[in-house]
């Protein structure tokens, strides 16, 4: 085998080799190629071996299987028992909904199902469609899938990299590695090899599959294709990640088989018993016991469960964050970790001049982005215009300058160019100056563009004051070309240690810093590298900050109040970072690790260490996985939020992944559960808000569910054990169970979120659906209905009325009875005896009317007199039913302010 065979031939085989360090030529001779690049027939060899420039598709599953598995879940079982149950005792239209319900379950979520298939896709439609590629020593253009190892690719501005490349050749090349990184800054690429260690964005000798070219021109040598490159390394960690069981699910199935396996033994039991111990016929008892079966198997609790997600993922998508996944609701409010990406997410990704530092003294700059307005503050005072020198260096960002600002149609400013440089153009515009004005009035006539070996950039001009050069550049390298500073009195020689000072304080706080410099130059009509520093005065600098945004700072501190941990992941520098989290209020002393520091440490550790840090610096998508993983160890629902390509796997593997809508990759949104239509992360507080909301409602409805149907079936079980006669009639039964499943049963559904919603700890993964709180609630709830209907059974019959009539009333008290619980279950946390609490909802009234109704049609209505043996009640006797009403909620009441005010409730884990 040759040497192009070992270097270029199999990805995997080579997947370790440090192209960044080596090289260029050396690269290009391990991959026999050059400058003319390879013969179209040895490309054709090499396309042969190694295959398409391509990821392959995943494997997928076939739709039957898929539209099938949506059924394999403990409470479709459940409802599909309860339908045939129901439909056994000829209750069709009972047996009907609860199918319908199945089957739209199971539609919905063959629907949105697949999501890491969908990131696969959206990652290989990354890869660009064609190249500019050097075959036979001719530039030709050719489908990026052709690209072969050891292909010579040229690069323009606009560009977006076909394969992963070691580049060969660059002229202020500068490529937008954000998808991979999180650099919200371009960055400058050059030719030279960088350390082996190197992490991602630091390795300036490589351009990356995916990534777009901002300026400049580059030309490089292809060094891994298809899975080879680092988008296909990407690709195969999505391929790795499991997706999560969301706690909701595990604890909705894990209650699911408890309560089928009680329900089934208890059933049972009952039958056996009420066949050899009180001798019933076994079709009576088998009517009784199927019945009462329909009765205590909440039925509706799965429909009222997917109705109260579907309910918040309408209310989040009125408040800009669609939800791809309907049980990613609920999570969001378990969430006890957001890990988020800096920029973009935290941060504008707009770089904003925040300060401008000259000989005699600082002028720092308000507003945020591109946007031009702003004031300048000296000394802690506005000032109108700025000092001299401070308007010189303002002067200089903008002339030697390529961007250009733009105001789009919403009313946005927008950077057309490098973001540095169009936060420079604002900072001028700031300052008073015209960018059209002063660059007409100044024209350029020659230029040294920006390039990583000499670090700086500058421009001749031809002015009203004669020719002058303008330079930028990296602080140190501009001093070290200075001998004066200037000041408001002319010129002195330069202090390089106080400007070392004040470039250290700028970067302390996460700034980047740029120098500036000028010089007249009368008679120059081009610019050379060897004259270009002779006499040139510094002027300052300029400190960049990608600031954050106003709304997420609000965001952040909500989130602690929650109890929730906000943990910043980024590819950018940790000091940048650190200065982002104090700002931002991520912790109070936040502690930074970088990526490398990460690597060092095992898996064992990792837990501890994650949960300390607010700030992982310079990551990768490895760390990323691990990060996420080391906290879900510890039993962390985590959210990830992200935009790029870098961010997927994660996202795919947090419990929610959270993407950004505009500024987003379709790689991100495709492995999220959830979008953020307006990149806020301020949304995420208001999805965590309804999702602590919606499972608050999922509480009340097991609250209300359980207990109401616990006490219809103890009551039966309890005259059945007793020899008594039954309180209700089968048919009877059945008919609470039909007329509240479809009424009060979806209510709770809707109910808006309670004054303190936000201001609890996050709930515990591991805690039970059933808290000892609804445990004690559903005892205490079953027990008083059995009461309330023996008591009322029992007042009918000492009155002599008839047995039917007694019914009735039983069959009555117990709507009234859930209708009087449910007013006090409206209201788990503070008290429901309020205007607002007895004025309740729109919809709770709706429902409340439409029972009234029923029931009253029940009991004074010949036909249904007639089909469920029901008679009509007496007015006296229909006022004491609504008493016992009355005295269930005001028991209910003393209960929950008793155990309120004793800790009780926090302590039974409500």
């Amino acid at each position: 085998m040759g040497n192009a065979d070992i270097a270029a031939g199999d990805t995997t085989q080579d997947a370790g080799q440090a192209w960044h360090a080596l090289g260029a030529q050396a690269a290009l001779d391990a991959f026999e190629s050059g400058n003319d690049g390879l013969s179209a027939d040895e490309a054709a060899r090499r396309l042969a071996r190694h295959g398409a420039n391509a990821l392959p598709p995943p494997p997928r599953r076939h739709p039957a299987l898929r539209f099938l598995s949506q059924f394999n879940n403990t409470l479709i079982y459940f409802l599909l028992a309860a339908s045939v149950a129901a439909w056994a005792l000829s209750h069709v239209v009972d047996a009907g909904v609860i199918v319908a319900v199945v089957l739209v379950n199971a539609i919905v979520g063959f629907i949105q199902e697949g999501k890491a298939e969908q990131a696969l896709d959206a990652i290989r439609y990354m890869i660009a469609p064609k190249a500019s590629v050097m075959r036979d020593g001719r530039r030709v253009s050719v489908p990026a899938a052709a690209l072969v190892p050891g292909d010579m690719v040229l690069l323009e501005a606009g560009d977006q990299v076909p394969a992963d490349l070691r580049l060969t050749r660059t002229r202020a090349l500068l490529i937008d590695e954000a998808i991979l990184t999180g650099e919200s800054v371009a960055a400058h690429k050059s030719e030279e090899p960088v350390a082996d260690d190197a992490p991602l964005g630091d390795r300036f000798s490589m351009a990356y599959s995916g990534t777009l070219v901002a300026a400049g021109q580059g030309a490089g040598v292809v060094v891994a294709t298809g899975m080879g490159t680092e988008i296909g390394h990407i690709s195969r960690l999505i391929g790795q990640v499991e997706t999560l069981t969301t706690p909701l699910l595990r604890q909705i199935n894990d209650f699911g088989r408890r309560f089928t396996g009680i329900a089934i033994a208890i059933a049972a039991l009952l039958f056996a018993f009420a066949i050899l111990v009180r001798a019933y016929a076994w079709d009576d008892a088998l009517l009784v016991v199927v019945a009462l079966a329909v009765g205590v198997v909440p039925e509706g609790l799965p429909a009222v469960i997917t109705i109260t997600l579907a309910i918040g993922v309408r209310r989040m998508a009125a408040r800009h964050a669609i939800i791809r996944r309907l049980p990613a609701v609920e999570t969001l409010g378990s969430t006890s970790v957001i890990c988020s990406d800096k920029t973009g997410t935290l941060t504008r990704n707009e770089m904003t001049v925040r300060r401008i530092v000259t000989a005699e003294g600082e002028v720092t700059l308000d507003g945020v982005g591109y946007e031009p307005a702003g004031a300048l503050v000296k000394d802690g005072e506005p000032c109108a215009a700025p000092p001299q020198v401070a308007a010189s260096l303002a002067r200089c960002g903008l002339l030697c300058n390529d961007a250009v600002l733009t105001q789009g149609p919403d009313g946005q400013w927008r950077s057309e160019g490098d973001p540095m440089e169009g936060a420079l153009v604002a900072a001028a515009m700031k300052a008073g100056l015209s960018p059209e004005d002063e660059r007409a009035g100044r024209r350029r006539i020659d230029e040294i563009p920006f390039d990583a070996r000499h670090r700086f950039m500058a421009s001749l001009h031809e002015g009203p004051e004669g020719a002058a050069v303008w330079l930028k550049g990296a602080p140190e390298q501009v001093m070290a070309m200075c001998r004066e500073e200037a000041t408001e009195d002319g010129t002195r020689p330069l202090d390089e240690a106080g400007w070392a000072g004040r470039i250290a304080a700028a970067a302390s706080e996460g700034e980047r810093v740029l120098g500036f410099a000028w010089r007249p130059a009368p008679g120059e009509s081009r610019l050379s590298m060897e004259g270009v520093g002779e006499g040139l005065v510094f002027l300052g600098i300029a400190g960049f900050i990608d600031p954050p945004r106003e709304e997420a700072l609000a965001a952040v501190a909500e989130c602690r109040s929650a109890g929730i941990a906000v943990k910043m992941i980024t590819g950018d520098h940790g000091a940048t970072a650190a200065a982002i989290a104090r700002q931002l209020g991520l912790a109070d002393d936040p502690i930074v690790v970088t990526g490398a520091e990460l690597e060092a440490v095992s898996d064992a550790d990792l837990p501890t260490l994650a949960r300390e840090t607010s700030v992982f610096a310079r990551t990768n998508p490895e760390h990323k996985l691990r990060i996420v993983r080391a906290l879900q160890s510890e039993g962390a629902i985590v959210a990830m939020t992200g935009d790029g390509v870098n961010d997927a796997p994660a996202l795919k593997q947090a419990d929610v992944g959270i993407a950004m809508g505009r500024k987003g990759t379709e790689a991100a949104k495709q492995a999220s559960e959830m979008v953020l239509v307006d990149d806020n992360f301020a949304t995420i507080v208001a999805a965590v808000h309804e999702g602590r909301t919606v499972f608050d409602n999922i509480r009340k409805v097991i609250a209300w569910t359980v207990p109401t149907n616990g006490g219809e079936a103890l009551a039966i079980i309890v005259a059945i054990v007793a020899g008594l006669t039954l309180p209700m009639t089968p048919a009877q039964i059945l008919w609470i169970n039909m007329v509240l499943t479809v009424t009060l049963g979806l209510v709770l559904a809707f109910e808006p979120a309670e004054p303190d919603v936000m201001q609890r700890p996050p709930r515990r993964p591991g805690a039970p659906l059933l808290s000892a709180f609804l445990v004690w609630r559903i005892a205490l709830v079953s027990l008083l209905f059995v009461a309330g209907a023996f008591g009322i059974f029992g007042w009918a019959m000492w009155r002599g009325l008839d047995v039917d009539t007694a019914r009735t009333m039983v069959v009555n008290t117990m709507v009234v009875m859930e209708i009087f619980y449910l007013f006090n279950v409206r209201y788990m946390h503070t008290v429901s005896i309020s205007w607002r609490g007895i004025m309740g909802t729109p919809i709770v009234l709706a429902a409340l009317g439409a029972v009234t109704a029923a029931q009253l049609a029940f009991t004074y209505a010949p036909f249904m007199n007639a089909l469920f043996s029901s008679r009509p009640v007496p007015l006296l006797d229909g006022l004491l039913i609504v008493a016992i009403g009355i005295a269930l909620l005001l028991i209910l009441e003393a209960e929950k302010t008793f155990m309120r005010r004793t800790g009780l409730m926090d302590r039974l884990g409500d």
